[in-house]
């Protein structure tokens, strides 16, 4: 997760510095980025190769949406379709760093490609 400091920076000058995500943390954002979603259906993004292929648990899970929401990444949407059902969206400040770090591994993969370590094009 990103410390205080990064938030304040960002509040400030609008712009997230390029600190890595946890892979929870990430799978969230990424799964939360197609829209608003209930837990069972992002753990189920997560696990997904596009969703970064992690197995997320319970604690996991919803320990790190009550950190991300008090940390103001996420959001509760306020909808639901069964009373036991929360579901999430990203903030400004979610999409935020979500750009940031998806940022951070494009450079990441474009300098592996430069030294061969990747193939060009393609999926890696």
């Amino acid at each position: 997760m990103y410390p205080q400091w990064i938030y304040i920076q960002f509040m400030a000058t609008g712009t997230v510095f390029a600190t890595p995500l946890t892979p929870a943390v990430f799978s969230i954002l990424l799964s939360l980025a197609e829209g608003e979603k209930h837990g069972y259906l992002i753990m189920k993004d997560a696990r997904s190769p596009q969703g970064g292929g992690i197995q997320m648990g319970p604690g996991t899970l919803y320990g790190s949406l009550e950190r991300m929401r008090r940390d103001g990444l996420v959001e509760e949407s306020g909808s639901s379709d069964d009373e036991r059902r929360r579901y999430y969206r990203l903030s400004n400040l979610g999409h935020a760093a979500l750009a940031a770090e998806l940022n951070r591994l494009d450079a990441a993969v474009t300098s592996a490609r430069s030294l061969g370590l990747l193939p060009h094009g393609g999926q890696s």
